[in-house]
């Protein structure tokens, strides 16, 4: 088969050639020419068959004809130049930079490009005199960038990027590393006339850089600690902020007397290693999304019917927002209903799987009500609003409680289970030893009291956890699972429910199997399927298209598509309907099959049979269940009914349970059930259907085909083609945890040779500077390490 010059794409449907090259079709031969007028073919030998088929797009932007919604996308608007920042997802290699940095070539109106890679976007400064913002998206368009334009867009405000965390490290490291070039000289007491003769200057120095340290880099354990204490939590900045504290204010004492150099260098040191531990485990994915709902989904704008003072009929861009009850709008093919309204004109097919995960489109006739998120399979709608979209019924979804709930703070981690006990020990040890001091010899009191605070602050055990999450968060997303922060690790590591959605789920977008069901079609008839298919533009003939021979294709006398019904064809005398059974049958059966999407075909009006479409599920599926079973329950939840239900059970464990005709409201239900029984859940799926299950669980994973574009608000996307790895991300998870309880232990094992010098008096400020960086150092080294090999291990077998 020959593959595309442009796209790389086979050629089945049509095979063009144009300077000796291929071509799938003339969108991808369009972009060829366009890019070759232009002299930017070295797009090409960046990396062979980089290019994008381009999509339909005509009308589909028109609405940034609107000064208003246009405003919204603009990030300067000044002097004629106006700069706006586009999601492209279809950004794949380095060709698609080159040649989005290179627009202005394409249009004398483009000033510059910008292409931030990870994030999928490209920012571009144009000339409005030369080229409109419609124009712009167009052009985009047309070459196969089509931006990513939602109503989230219109509603998004400038985000503020939060940097005080490098500030505060900065800070820290600054002062850190020039307290310990001051302490080295007292530390091995070097005896040189100079350095004597201005040790004091250099204890002053010392304080001046640790006031920085103490009152800005840790100012976030005083105030955590303090919330701590008022809420009566003993958290395990407790004794790392008495640990800062005392520190500072003995250090300060030490020079305030003239009795030695203090600990000025073990606390900037303490307080860097904290911040740095915090700073590894801060790894986002700040080019996906974790947060999204409707907005991110629904058109930013629609075609509203209106009429003038002629009463003539006429079509406007309006913004969504400004819809409201008994406006008139139009819905074209493969459109989204953004709001609850009653079809007026137009025969509905709807596609609902966005809202129930129901693969079915559903027929509506004139004057039955349509419900936002349903896509239009068909031609063109006319509808009549009955509800404001912040009224309808999908909005309504993002009214519960559960999307406001904070899952940290009802999430037990490590640290926190252990930080009591800590803390608790510490003081008491810290007391006893104070009280034995004063009865024994009272002058060492003060200085064992001091010592054991300083030396046992918990800065390793602190470290352990983010450096170890920290590093399996960078691993994970290495093997395309990608989780919103780190604390989510914890999170499955004590996961025993998982529970997921069927459609889009376990069972894959991209590839659906076919049977035929009925009479053997003679060549004729196949050739006649073959081309009135071809012709027709509904998603099920196209699927079907592509699976059938492309023999003798021949051109039709006559064609016609009614809306939702089918297409009926004629050729050189024969005819043939293809489509719903009951418009391809004389006399359809009064029963039908709801567990089956079929396409029904008659030829001369003899009926000859069906095709049927069955979801096909994802490889490795039943391992991945099996593993899964052996310590987890497993449940299945659909929207769709439960016709697949005997295939379903046959293919996995005994163990699955399969719950069928679920609404997204039954599916959040159900976890939390599962919750309220003491159960810790993961929730697993694809779609907006799904996004209150998701919320409602302790875990929820969203799997995508595409990352940058499809994924409702989530702990984690995992890329769906991942989705038979998932136990080795369990099992990940897990060693992680036990290698977090390995670092406590090694720590605890510094604390304890610590607090033997402590509570004898003998605690030298050379023990403790070494003692304390040595072991963060250690305990960074070891968590780093382990958790490096362990992803190792899983990488060789995830391959």
């Amino acid at each position: 088969m020959t593959s595309c010059f442009h796209c790389g794409e086979e050629c089945k449907d049509e095979h063009l050639v144009f300077q000796e090259k291929d071509f799938c079709c003339h969108g991808c031969k369009t972009v060829y020419e366009i890019l070759n007028e232009s002299d930017l073919t070295y797009y090409y030998d960046l990396q062979e068959k980089p290019g994008i088929s381009p999509a339909a797009s005509e009308g589909k932007f028109d609405f940034l004809d609107n000064p208003e919604i246009a405003e919204k996308l603009l990030e300067f608007n000044e002097n004629n130049t106006q700069i706006a920042n586009f999601l492209v997802p279809s950004m794949h290699c380095s060709s698609c930079i080159w040649v989005l940095e290179n627009l202005g070539k394409l249009n004398k109106g483009v000033k510059s490009a910008q292409v931030d890679f990870p994030k999928k976007t490209v920012r571009i400064s144009f000339s409005s005199e030369k080229i409109s913002l419609k124009e712009l998206v167009y052009l985009l368009s047309r070459i196969g960038y089509e931006p990513y334009i939602s109503l989230k867009d219109y509603d998004e405000k400038d985000h503020n990027i939060n940097r005080s965390l490098i500030y505060k490290l900065g800070v820290a490291g600054f002062a850190f590393g020039n307290v310990m070039f001051l302490s080295f000289p007292e530390y091995f007491e070097v005896k040189e006339f100079w350095l004597d003769q201005f040790k004091y200057l250099f204890r002053w120095l010392m304080f001046a850089f640790s006031l920085p340290v103490v009152f800005y880099s840790g100012s976030d354990y005083f105030i955590s600690a303090f919330k701590g204490l008022r809420a009566k939590i003993l958290n395990i900045d407790v004794p790392i902020a008495l640990g800062i504290a005392v520190l500072f204010i003995r250090s300060t004492t030490e020079i305030l007397l003239d009795l030695g150099t203090g600990f000025f260098d073990s606390l900037t040191g303490l307080v860097f290693f904290l911040l740095l531990g915090k700073f590894f485990q801060q790894k986002t994915y700040s080019y996906l999304s974790f947060e999204r709902d409707y907005k991110s989904y629904f058109p930013m704008a629609v075609t509203r019917i209106t009429k003038n003072n002629a009463n003539e009929t006429v079509e406007e861009q309006v913004q969504v927002y400004n819809i409201k009850t008994g406006d008139r709008i139009l819905i074209r093919n493969g459109e989204l209903i953004p709001i609850d309204a009653v079809l007026m004109k137009g025969q509905a097919s709807i596609d609902y799987s966005f809202v129930t995960g129901e693969a079915e489109a559903v027929r509506k006739e004139s004057g039955e009500t349509l419900y936002a998120g349903g896509r239009q399979q068909g031609g063109i709608l006319e509808i009549e609003a009955i509800k404001a979209i912040d009224q309808s019924y999908l909005t309504k979804l993002w009214s519960n409680e559960v999307f406001d709930k904070d899952k940290k703070g009802h999430f037990q981690t490590l640290i926190n289970q252990i930080s009591k006990r800590f803390t608790t020990g510490v003081l008491s040890i810290a007391f006893l030893a104070t009280l034995f001091w004063l009865v024994y010899d009272p002058s060492k009191a003060l200085n064992v009291f001091t010592a054991v605070l300083i030396i046992a602050c918990p800065c390793a055990i602190a470290l352990a956890t983010p450096f170890t999450l920290g590093n399996l968060l960078r691993i994970f997303g290495r093997n395309k699972f990608y989780l919103k922060e780190a604390g989510v690790i914890e999170q499955i590591a004590k996961i025993d429910c998982v529970v997921f959605d069927k459609t889009g789920t376990i069972t894959s977008n991209r590839k659906t199997e076919v049977f035929y069901e009925g009479l053997k079609l003679n060549a004729e008839e196949q050739s006649l399927l073959t081309s009135s298919l071809r012709a027709s533009g509904h998603p099920l003939s196209r699927q079907l298209y592509q699976i059938l021979d492309k023999n003798n294709i021949k051109s039709l006398d006559e064609f016609h598509e009614h809306t939702g019904k089918g297409i009926s064809s004629e050729s050189n005398g024969s005819k043939m309907k293809i489509g719903s059974e009951t418009f391809v049958k004389d006399n359809p059966t009064e029963t039908k099959e709801l567990n089956k999407t079929t396409v029904h075909i008659s030829s001369n009006k003899e009926y000859k049979g069906c095709y049927v479409f069955k979801n096909s599920y994802r490889e490795g599926l039943a391992k991945l269940f099996k593993d899964l079973g052996e310590n987890k329950q497993l449940f299945i939840l659909s929207g769709d009914n439960d016709g697949e239900k005997e295939r379903l059970e046959n293919m996995l464990p005994l163990n699955t349970k399969f719950y069928f005709n679920q609404k997204p409201d039954d599916k959040l239900n159900f976890i939390k059930k599962l919750q309220q029984e003491g159960k810790s859940v993961m929730m697993i799926g694809d779609g907006l259907n799904d996004a209150g299950a998701l919320a409602q669980s302790d875990v929820g994973i969203a799997i995508s085909e595409n990352i940058n574009v499809f994924s409702p608000a989530c702990d984690g996307i995992l890329e769906a083609s991942n989705l038979t790895r998932l136990n080795k991300y369990f099992q990940l998870s897990a060693k992680g945890i036990k290698i977090i309880k390995w670092s406590f232990a090694l720590s605890l094992c510094y604390n304890v040779v610590g607090l033997a010098f402590a509570v004898t008096g003998n605690l030298m400020p050379v023990i403790a500077a070494i003692l304390m960086p040595l072991s963060s150092i250690s305990i960074v080294a070891f968590s780093t390490l382990a958790t490096n090999l362990a992803g190792k291990k899983i990488k060789t077998v995830l391959g």
